[in-house]
């Protein structure tokens, strides 16, 4: 009863502001538009001309739905900057994971290797630290930025091939081969890495005999190829860590780049990764700049 009560009140007072609104548009027009701007004595018609109210609602009606119109524009334009900021939130959280879950598990390997370099007192264990130091840093650091140069990348992956090449000695062949004519090129940091990281995790760690690592990059016109081919323990089946690392990046590039392809063979004794990817697909409407 009182919600109704209140809906006739305020559908009294609707219909008063429409009269109010008529009158005040009546008498603009009849006391100061006709005569001031077009020069009408209005002697012809009366303040109450039947006809004038209806055009005088029409008038009003067009403005009102023309204001209308616009609010809701603006409105609507609102929604969709708020729903792409969110969008956009989303995905760069969804990156930030899928980055963070490329942790380097090295990490406690290569201190084990430290600590057995320190005990032989070694001269290496001083340039095997800065190298660990660097790379955390720029897992910390660099990492953080939205794209880095070619240059930044590759050294990034010559420091971590060089800690891991410590753990096998003469056991593992491994080749790096390049091929950039412009190292200033920009890439999203980390996109590499969980291949190499892949190839060692489950190639040579898990190989007992001799293995193979063979990196090849090649940079032309802004078109990135990016091959690895490690040797591994005959298996019917990929590991089930190799198959969520390579979800992880088929996601990462999925987010980062809209011209990419990516090929995976396992074969009987060799794994091979072929990734080509266009730089300059970078996904930026996708994902905000910092």
């Amino acid at each position: 009863m009182i919600s109704e009560g209140f809906q006739k009140k305020g559908a009294m007072y609707s219909l008063f502001a429409l009269l109010l609104t008529l009158l005040l548009y009546r008498a603009l027009v009849f006391f100061f538009v006709n005569p001031v701007i077009y020069g009408w004595d209005g002697a012809t018609t009366s303040f109450f001309y039947p006809l004038a109210f209806p055009v005088a609602l029409m008038d009003i009606g067009f403005v009102s739905a023309a204001a209308i119109a616009l609010k809701q524009i603006r409105q609507q334009l609102r929604r969709e900057k708020v729903e792409q900021s969110l969008v956009r939130e989303k995905l760069e959280t969804e990156l930030k994971y899928l980055r963070n879950q490329t942790n380097p598990h090295f990490l406690f390997n290569t201190l084990n290797n430290i600590y057995a370099l320190a005990r032989k007192k070694s001269d290496e264990t001083p340039e095997v630290v800065m190298k660990l130091s660097k790379l955390l840093r720029f897992m910390l650091y660099d990492a953080a930025k939205p794209l880095i140069t070619l240059a930044e990348e590759i050294k990034m992956l010559e420091d971590y091939i060089d800690l891991e090449r410590i753990r096998y000695n003469d056991r593992l062949t491994l080749s790096f081969c390049k091929d950039v004519t412009d190292e200033q090129q920009l890439i999203s940091p980390l996109l590499l890495l969980p291949f190499v990281e892949n190839a060692f995790k489950h190639g040579a760690s898990e190989s007992r005999f001799a293995s193979m690592i063979d990196l090849k990059m090649k940079v032309q016109d802004s078109m990135l190829t990016f091959s690895v081919k490690n040797t591994k323990e005959n298996n019917e089946h990929t590991p089930a860590g190799a198959t969520i690392g390579l979800h992880n990046v088929k996601r990462q590039l999925e987010l980062l780049y809209t011209e990419h392809d990516l090929q995976v063979r396992n074969e009987d004794a060799l794994f091979i990764v072929l990734l080509t990817v266009n730089l300059k697909s970078y996904a930026k409407n996708n994902l905000p700049h910092r």
